[in-house]
């Protein structure tokens, strides 16, 4: 377990000086959110009732941008290699880049949620629901990215492709968490989407060390 926690700290401390790490997700996620208003018109109560989905959509988009760093930078200068031959399982190397991944990215969007909630108008009362379904179902976007950042490892500017694959299969986590932010802690949608959650963190890990040893092979 040691040598897990330290590729995760390793991860976290690598994060900032990638491509800018944390602060390019939040501003990309500040700026999308600033500018729904501006497309959707002042209307309050329309905006009130799509910003759960809007803050989802953006928080999706936010984190995909740094999907393609994953697996890329360690493919570049050879660590991957090394990694794939640690005593470590390179399924657990897995879930510790998207836990790391998760925590730079994604839990800074989340922090952020109170301050730019106001832009689309989000009533205090569903701002704690949404808060969780954030908590809830973001791990899953991390461990479904990775199968994509592992699947395009060793392609050249693969974002696109990665982009391609892993949005549709956010489609479930991004209906589930828009309709747990607007409803119950304990509401079905929220109980689908800590399915979601788990049946990713279950299965995500071993296909992306699948897929890692097929690229780099």
């Amino acid at each position: 377990m040691s040598a897990f926690w330290a590729l995760v700290a390793r991860d976290i401390k690598l994060a900032g000086r990638l491509g800018g790490g944390p602060f390019v997700g939040l501003g990309f996620f500040i700026i999308v959110v600033t500018m729904v208003p501006f497309g959707v018109g002042a209307d309050l109560d329309l905006l009130s009732r799509i910003g759960p989905g809007v803050l989802w959509v953006a928080v999706l988009l936010a984190t995909l941008l740094s999907l393609d760093r994953l697996f890329q930078a360690d493919f570049e200068d050879g660590s991957l290699d090394l990694f794939l031959m640690s005593p470590l399982p390179v399924e657990a190397q897995v879930l510790a880049k998207c836990l790391a991944h998760w925590i730079t990215n994604t839990v800074p969007l989340i922090i952020a949620m109170p301050a730019v909630a106001f832009l689309v108008n989000l009533d205090t009362d569903i701002l704690l629901p949404l808060i969780v379904s954030l908590l809830v179902g973001t791990p899953s976007l991390s461990f479904i990215g990775a199968l994509g950042a592992a699947l395009t490892v060793g392609v050249r500017r693969g974002g696109l492709v990665l982009s391609l694959i892993v949005l549709p299969l956010y489609v479930p986590a991004l209906i589930f968490g828009a309709a747990a932010g607007t409803g119950d802690l304990t509401g079905t949608p929220m109980l689908f989407l800590g399915a979601f959650s788990l049946a990713s963190l279950a299965l995500a890990p071993f296909a992306a060390a699948a897929a890692l040893r097929i690229s780099v092979s």
